[in-house]
């Protein structure tokens, strides 16, 4: 990140990891809220904001990334309201960018991902970004067949009866079109339409609806098509799904053919070169948004030719020749009430600023996160001082609050003119607020320096950390129990029964057993019930099985996201191998610490923590505990098992020719193949091109088998 966004430039390698869990948390209530329910709680200004933070830190933290992040998520699960529908191609969403730099990089990492010089050869479609909601129809022999919601990504919702109503969509294409079609686009209120809704609603007495993008998802989901039909629903073409055979090369060819097949496609969409263009586009539409009868958010940039998009392919969650560049923030200003103290599961103290209530375009603001104690202070991760004046911030001072950026609410700076002559610099604790341990900042062995982030010592003493260790143990993408939510495993904990009480994760699945032998039935408490309490034994039993990546995230160990979980799964294969090899790594050296760090995606600081995580007794006789109760299974071989390299480790090195080489560790990862950084007695294929060094040197000696650029391409042709 630059200099004007120190937020995440001041965070340390462990309170990043306690955001980022937070964030995955956060993010994933309310994206339930806003894709299965169409009842947000905050604005898609705040919403974008809190996907930019988890962005920049995993930008900044790439071994943080998590399995659960919102970068590598696509919308919620579907409603059981109506039938599931299996998308042919997965429906993902978009990277957002925010400025005209992030624009520019967007655009160089095309160039530089494709072995191009950045000199406007390629082609980049931009259209406004509908605020609507995600559909995909599928035309079978020219005759609508099938309309399913986004869900999330890979399942959607079945509203074909509700979709037949809107006038806009074709029920029937026109003849000669291939046999199968999907065209995806955006179904959307217009704002003339939604005014004459609530016009019309006021008359009759009723509640008037909130925006033109929930009222359109909430209309497209009523069990009646007959109010679907009522509500004058539109739609805009953008992009498709299956197509069993493709009418053009392009992506702007593809969206003309929808348009002569009959959708209504955006007439903003061009085609443009330069970033200087697309930028300039930008702007036009951002000055045309008030007055267009329809909400957008942003705008989107695609590749435009067909062929350069399936060479760039797809992360885990979004395609990289595509992003959203959204619109900007909003400020305002209010009152510092009070400053609190939140302890999360890493026992990091994070304050918390408490602010007089503020609408910030439509969106009240009741507080924001303050990180620690240096920016508190307005000091940066290297002493300099991170306000223009070097201010610190204090309890009834009034402050700059921003809706987007780095922290979502951000406050930005102080107004020192309005600030009270009494009012004092704040004293940031020295005890945990929570268990009274000491709260200390550590120093770094490597650099000398002393983390900005203060921390409680108590441990699993600390209520706040063990309470907040369970809830990320039962947590979607962890161990997935559910019934136990958040005020489940606080009353558990809490509870001085034993036969009712939960403090470490073996408890979990004893919970059971000690009931059916004690007095104090869980039942007859409120908030439970018979059917309750069966549905979470059967919860909870249902995850005595669990994968392994699972299982390894579920340990909570510092800076194991879920994505560096599925990477050590798939790298050992095993628990037990797992284990073994974290254990004969724990003098940091010798072959098994080596390997550890080999595995692409893992650096030296994620390798240590998970070393000393297996270091400490006490967590290994609570994962002995746990694996007497569940049993992780093997990791799953990748699904290219027909694919040569399927299963095998990779390492490139030296200079590539042909293709770069990100475009060629993406290439080997889809075709199941591990890429490691590192050469090891496990690797099985070196490629290497000139310039190759040690890891060439190395190969040799391992007798590895050693190929240049042409022969590993004629080897994954065999694919």
């Amino acid at each position: 990140m630059s200099a004007e966004n120190p937020n995440v430039d001041i965070m340390t390698m462990e309170e990043a990891a306690a955001e980022l869990a937070r964030l995955a948390r956060e993010i994933a209530h309310h994206d339930a809220l806003y894709h299965g329910k169409d009842a947000p709680e905050i604005s898609d200004a705040d919403y974008d904001a809190l996907k930019r933070l988890n962005d920049a830190i995993e930008t900044r933290f790439p071994e943080l990334v998590r399995e659960d992040s919102p970068s590598r998520r696509v919308g919620a699960a579907p409603s059981v309201t109506f039938s599931p529908v299996v998308h042919a191609r997965p429906m993902l969403s978009l990277d957002n960018t925010f400025s005209d730099e992030d624009v520019s990089d967007f655009v160089a990492s095309v160039y530089r991902f494709l072995g191009h010089l950045p000199d406007d050869s390629i082609a980049f479609t931009a259209e406004p970004k509908i605020d609507g909601l995600s559909m995909s129809l599928r035309y079978e022999n020219g005759r609508l067949v099938s309309a399913a919601t986004r869900g999330d990504g890979t399942t959607g919702e079945n509203v074909t009866a509700n979709v037949r109503t809107i006038a806009e969509i074709p029920d029937r294409l026109p003849t000669g079109v291939p046999e199968v079609v999907e065209v995806r686009g955006e179904i959307y209120m217009a704002k003339s339409d939604f005014l004459a809704l609530n016009r019309q609603m006021e008359a009759e007495g009723k509640q008037t609806y909130v925006n033109p993008r929930n009222t359109a998802a909430g209309s497209l989901r009523q069990l009646d098509a007959k109010v679907t039909a009522s509500r004058k629903l539109r739609f805009f073409a953008y992009a498709w799904g299956e197509m069993s055979a493709m009418p053009s090369d392009t992506q702007f060819g593809m969206v003309q053919k929808f348009r002569e097949w009959g959708f209504p496609v955006n007439p903003l969409m061009k085609r443009l070169h330069s970033v200087a263009d697309i930028l300039a586009h930008y702007h036009e539409i951002g000055l045309e948004r008030p007055e267009l009868d329809y909400d957008i958010d942003g705008v989107v940039y695609k590749v435009d030719r067909l062929d350069l998009q399936q060479r760039l392919g797809f992360r885990s969650r979004s395609p990289r020749w595509a992003t959203a560049h959204k619109f900007p923030a909003e400020q305002a200003f209010t009152t510092v009430e009070a400053i609190d103290i939140q302890v999360g599961r890493t026992g990091a103290l994070t304050p918390v600023a408490r602010l007089t209530p503020v609408t910030v375009g439509g969106v009240v603001v009741t507080n924001a996160t303050l990180h620690n104690a240096d920016y508190i202070e307005g000091i940066g991760n290297s002493g300099e001082r991170i306000r223009p004046e070097g201010h610190d911030i204090r309890i009834g001072d009034t402050v700059v609050v921003q809706r987007a950026g780095d922290v979502i609410p951000q406050v930005l700076d102080v107004v020192l003119e309005k600030r009270a002559e009494d009012a004092a610099a704040y004293e940031f604790p020295k005890k945990c607020p929570v268990c009274g341990s000491h709260a200390v900042r550590e120093r770094n062995e490597k650099t000398g320096k002393l983390d900005s982030v203060t921390r409680c010592t108590g441990g699993f003493v600390c209520r706040a950390q063990a309470t907040e260790h369970l809830k990320h143990f039962v947590s979607r993408n962890a161990f997935d129990i559910e019934g136990l939510g958040s005020k489940q495993i606080d009353f558990f904990f809490e509870s001085e029964d034993p036969a009712l009480q939960i403090r470490t994760a073996p408890d979990i699945f004893t919970l059971k057993a000690r009931q059916e032998s004690s007095l104090a039935k869980l039942e007859n408490i409120d908030g439970f019930g018979k059917v309750s309490v069966r549905k979470l034994f059967e919860a909870i039993d249902k995850r005595r099985d669990i994968a392994l990546h699972r299982f390894i995230y579920a340990l909570g160990i510092r800076h194991v996201g879920e994505t560096t979980a599925k990477l050590l799964a798939r790298s050992y294969g095993t628990y037990d191998a797992f284990a073994v090899a974290m254990k004969e790594a724990a003098p940091l050296a010798g072959e098994a610490w080596n390997e550890l760090n080999a595995v692409e995606g893992i650096g030296e600081i994620v390798a240590r923590s998970i070393v000393e995580f297996y270091k400490e007794p006490r967590n290994i006789e609570v994962v002995d505990r746990l694996l007497g109760e569940v049993r992780p299974e093997a990791a799953e071989q990748p699904m290219t098992t027909a694919s040569p390299v399927a299963g095998k480790t990779v390492v490139f090195t030296g200079s590539l020719e042909k293709m770069t080489r990100d475009e060629a560790k993406a290439g080997a990862e889809r075709l199941g193949a591990k890429v490691s950084g590192s050469v090891s007695k496990k690797t099985d294929i070196v490629v290497a091109g000139p310039g190759a060094g040690s890891k060439l040197d190395k190969a040799r000696e391992f007798d590895i088998r050693i190929m240049d650029e042409d022969e590993w391409l004629a080897f994954i042709a065999e694919a």
